[in-house]
C-alpha cells in the first residue's frame, strides 16, 4: 500500500466502499485510525444509518484515485480540536527550558544527544521509532522525530531517568565499532524486526486477494439476483460433477414398475423473476437438488440432496425421449395381452400435461408432440405387423376424469359416470362410450375434444391448472372380447394440505381429494411390485376404476415424476422426489416389505402436507397438526358420503316432484358449489310440510351435511392458524 494514501485520507471524506454481498456505494469516513490502519465509515439505507471498518488496502483497492490526489498538509487531516491540540504541544515545546546539566551527567548528556541525532537520522514522514532493547530490560524509551537536528526541543522533552545502562552501553559500541558510518549500524534491523515485517506484508497481500476475489465474484454474478450467492455455490458444486447424461443409443432396461424422473426448464414467469436453477442431472438415474438453508447466524449454505431412479431426464430431453424409455415398452404388454399404466405426476406448473397431451390445457396445443398420441401412432404399427395382423384386433379409446371423487366422460359432454362391480367382482364404469379409431389421427382427435373439456382451476403455481385425473385408454378387442388395456393417466398436482387449510370449501376439498387419490394409488403400485396379497384399491375412485392394471402378472406400471427447477419449488420438488422414492422403494429409509404406513400416511398427508417423509416420533407441533389433519380428513370423508346419499335421496323425489328437477341437474355440474347446494336444498325443504315422509329422508342427510361443513371448516381454520408465524 503506498504510505502516502494516510496524509489524503481524513474525517468527512466520501469514499467508495464494497459491502458483503458485493454491493459497491458511497460512504463517509468518520474516523482514520493510523495505528491500526483502518478507517470507520457510515451511510444511510433504508432510513437507518449504517457503518463499517475498512483496512486502508480495501479503500486503495476500491478507490484508486485517491493515490493520484495531491496530498493534503497533515493538520488538514485532523479534525478542528485535533489541531489546536497540535498547535499547544508545539508552543509547548518551542517554551520549554532545559536546566543546566551538571558536571556528573555531562557524558550522559552527550550520550544523549548522539542517540538522538540518530534517532532523528532515520526518521521518516513524522514517525516515532522505538529502539530494540534486550529481553531481560524492563524500560524501554521513544525517540521522538524532530524536523532538524538542531532542534532542541526534542532533545528536552527525553526523560533521562528512562535510559537504562543497558542502553548506554549498546550506543556506545555502536559508536565504537563503526565509526566512519555510525548511522549504518543503528539501521540494522533485528530478526524479529524482519519477521514482523514478512508478516505485515503476508498480511497485505492476503487483505489484497480477498479484496480481488470479492470484485471479481461481484463483476461475475448479477448481485441485482435475489440469490446470487446460491447460484455461485451451485455452480461450484457442478463443477466437480462427471456428467453423462442419457442418450436415445442407451438400452432400454425392463422393469415391472418403472419410475422416471424430468425436469423441465426454466418457465417465463420464473426468469422474470430471476429465479436459479436448483436440480443438477449429471447422469442418466442421479439428480441433485440444492437445497437453499440458512445456519443460526444467517450464514447461507446448500443442502446437496442426492435421488436415484430407473431414468432421470435433463430439461433438453424432449417428448420423444421421454416416451422412448418410460411408455413405449408398455405398448408390447399390451399386445401380449397384458395390462399397462403410465402415470404422469407431479406438482402442478410441472409440465404433466404437456408431457402426456402435448401442450397444456385451455390453450392451442400440439397433440401429436404428446405420450397419448405417440403411443396411438406405435399401436397402429404393431397392429400392422405379421405377428399381430391374424388377432384380428379392433382399437377403442376412452378418455375421462375423475375430479372430487366423481367420474366424468369427456368424450360425452362430460356426463357422469357411475362405478360400480359387477357379481364376478369386476369393477365396471356405467356409461362410459368406447369409440372405435382406425388411425393415429383418429386418437389425436379424441384428444383434443377431451382435452378442451377438462376441468381446470387457479393455483399458487399455475393461472389454469389441471385440477382433476385424467385418464386416456386404449383398448384392444379381439371379437368383442379385450385383449388388452393401455392407461395413460395425467395426475391432478399434488398440493400440501396446510397450504390450503385457508382457501375455500371447493379448494379444500379438490386437495382432500387429490392427496387421498395419491396415496391410495401409491400403495398399490408399492403393493403390486411387493407381491403382496392384499391391493387398498378401494381407498379411491382412481385406484378402483384402474384395479385391473395392479393385478395379474402380467401389469407393468410406468411413473414419470414431473420436477421444477426453480428455488421457489424446491420444497415441493423434494415433496415430488420422496414421493416417487417410497413408490420405488429405492431409498435407506423406507422399510421393510409388508411395512404399515404411518398415521399421517393414513390421513393422506405423509410428504405431501408437511414436506418431508415421517419417520420415528413425532414432535408435539406435529402431533398437534396431525390430530387437526385427522379431524379434517374425516369431515371430508363425512361430506363426501353424505353428499351420494343427498343426490340419491334427491333423485328418488324428483320421481314424484318434478319441481326438484333442476336441484338434481346441478349436481350434474362437476364443479358445481356445495354450499349453494345445502343452501337451495334447506330453503325448498323449509317450503314442505314437515309431516311429508318423503322429505324426511332427505331433510336429516342435509341437516347432518350441514354439520358435517362446520366440522370441516373448523378444522381448516385450526390448520390456518397453525401454521401462521406467532
Amino acid at each position: 500500500m503506498d504510505s502516502s494514501l494516510q496524509a489524503r485520507l481524513y474525517p468527512g471524506l466520501d469514499i467508495k466502499i464494497q459491502r458483503s454481498n458485493g454491493l459497491i456505494h458511497s460512504a463517509n469516513i468518520k474516523t482514520v485510525n493510523l495505528e491500526k490502519a483502518f478507517v470507520s465509515v457510515e451511510w444511510t439505507e433504508g432510513g437507518a444509518t449504517k457503518g463499517k471498518e475498512i483496512d486502508f488496502d480495501d479503500v486503495a483497492s476500491i478507490n484508486p484515485e485517491l493515490l493520484q490526489l495531491r496530498p493534503l498538509h497533515p493538520k488538514d487531516n485532523l479534525p478542528l480540536q485535533a489541531n489546536v491540540g497540535v498547535q499547544k504541544q508545539k508552543r509547548r515545546s518551542v517554551n520549554s527550558k532545559i536546566p543546566a546539566p551538571k558536571e556528573g551527567l555531562r557524558s550522559r548528556f552527550t550520550r544523549m544527544s548522539t542517540l538522538s541525532d540518530v534517532s532523528i537520522a532515520t526518521q521518516e514522514n513524522d514517525m516515532e521509532v522505538a529502539l530494540p532493547l534486550p529481553v531481560n530490560s524492563r524500560k524501554q524509551f521513544l525517540v521522538p522525530a524532530a524536523p532538524s537536528r538542531n532542534s532542541c526541543p526534542a532533545v528536552a522533552e527525553i526523560p533521562f531517568t528512562v535510559v537504562s545502562e543497558e542502553v548506554k552501553d549498546q550506543v556506545h559500541s555502536t559508536q565504537g565499532s563503526s565509526s566512519e558510518s555510525p548511522l549504518k549500524s543503528v539501521r540494522r534491523k533485528s530478526c524479529f524486526v524482519k519477521e514482523m515485517e514478512k508478516m505485515k506484508n503476508k498480511r497485505e497481500e492476503k487483505r489484497a486477494q480477498n479484496s480481488e476475489e470479492r470484485i471479481k465474484r461481484a463483476q461475475e454474478y448479477d448481485n441485482s439476483f435475489p440469490n446470487w450467492e446460491f447460484a455461485r455455490m451451485i455452480k461450484e458444486f457442478r463443477a466437480t460433477l462427471e456428467c453423462h447424461p442419457l442418450t436415445m443409443t442407451d438400452p432400454i432396461e425392463e422393469h415391472r414398475i418403472c419410475v422416471c424422473v424430468r425436469k423441465r426448464p426454466l418457465n417465463k414467469q420464473e426468469l422474470a423473476k430471476k429465479e436459479i436453477d436448483v436440480i443438477s442431472v449429471p447422469s442418466k438415474c442421479l439428480l441433485f437438488v440444492h437445497e437453499p438453508k440458512l445456519k443460526v447466524d444467517l450464514t447461507k449454505y446448500l443442502e446437496n440432496q442426492a435421488f436415484c431412479f430407473d431414468f432421470v431426464f435433463d430439461e433438453t430431453a424432449s417428448n420423444e425421449v421421454i416416451y422412448r424409455f418410460t411408455a413405449r415398452p408398455l405398448v408390447h404388454t399390451v399386445f401380449q395381452g397384458g395390462k399397462a399404466t403410465c402415470f404422469a405426476y407431479g406438482q402442478t406448473g410441472s409440465g404433466k400435461t404437456y408431457t402426456m397431451g402435448g401442450g397444456l390445457p385451455g390453450k392451442a396445443q400440439n397433440a401429436s408432440r404428446g405420450i397419448y398420441a405417440m403411443a396411438s401412432k406405435d399401436v397402429f404399427l404393431l397392429k400392422n405387423q405379421p405377428r399381430y395382423r391374424n388377432l384380428g384386433l379392433e382399437v377403442y379409446v376412452t378418455f375421462f376424469e375423475i375430479y372430487n371423487g366423481k367420474l366424468f366422460d369427456l368424450l360425452n359432454k362430460k356426463a357422469k359416470l357411475r362405478v360400480l362391480e359387477d357379481g364376478k367382482q369386476q369393477v365396471q364404469v356405467l356409461g362410459l362410450q368406447e369409440h372405435p379409431v382406425n388411425s393415429a389421427d383418429d386418437v389425436i382427435k379424441m384428444i383434443d375434444m377431451g382435452s378442451a373439456c377438462r376441468t381446470s382451476g387457479q393455483t399458487f403455481a399455475n393461472s389454469n391448472s389441471s385440477r382433476s385425473h385424467a385418464c386416456f385408454q386404449i383398448l384392444l378387442r379381439a371379437k368383442g372380447r379385450l385383449h388388452g388395456k393401455f392407461s395413460l393417466v395425467d395426475l391432478a398436482g399434488n398440493e400440501r394440505g396446510v397450504d390450503t387449510s385457508s382457501a375455500d370449501r371447493q379448494t379444500r376439498m379438490e386437495s382432500a381429494e387429490i392427496n387421498k387419490s395419491l396415496l391410495a394409488l401409491k400403495e398399490c403400485i408399492r403393493a403390486l411390485g411387493q407381491n403382496k396379497a392384499h391391493t387398498p384399491f378401494r381407498e379411491s375412485k382412481l385406484t378402483q376404476v384402474l384395479r385391473d392394471s395392479f393385478i395379474g402378472e402380467n401389469s407393468r406400471t410406468c411413473m414419470i415424476a414431473m420436477i421444477s427447477p426453480g428455488i421457489s419449488s424446491c420444497e415441493y420438488t423434494l415433496n415430488t422426489l420422496r414421493y416417487a422414492d417410497r413408490v420405488k422403494e429405492l431409498s435407506p429409509h423406507s422399510g421393510p416389505s409388508g411395512e404399515q404406513p404411518t398415521p399421517m400416511e393414513i390421513e393422506g398427508t405423509e410428504a405431501i402436507s408437511h414436506g418431508s417423509l415421517i419417520v420415528g416420533s413425532f414432535s408435539k407441533e406435529d402431533e398437534e397438526l396431525s390430530s387437526q389433519m385427522s379431524s379434517f380428513n374425516e369431515a371430508m370423508t363425512q361430506i363426501r358420503e353424505l353428499e351420494e346419499r343427498a343426490m340419491e335421496e334427491l333423485k328418488e323425489i324428483v320421481q314424484q316432484e318434478p319441481g326438484w328437477l333442476e336441484l338434481s341437474e346441478m349436481t350434474d355440474q362437476p364443479d358445481y358449489d356445495l354450499e349453494t347446494f345445502v343452501n337451495k336444498a334447506e330453503s325448498a325443504l323449509a317450503q314442505q310440510a314437515k309431516q311429508a315422509k318423503h322429505f324426511s329422508a332427505l331433510r336429516d342427510v342435509i341437516k347432518t351435511l350441514r354439520l358435517a361443513m362446520q366440522l370441516e371448516e373448523q378444522a381448516s381454520k385450526q390448520m390456518s392458524n397453525k401454521k401462521r408465524p406467532q
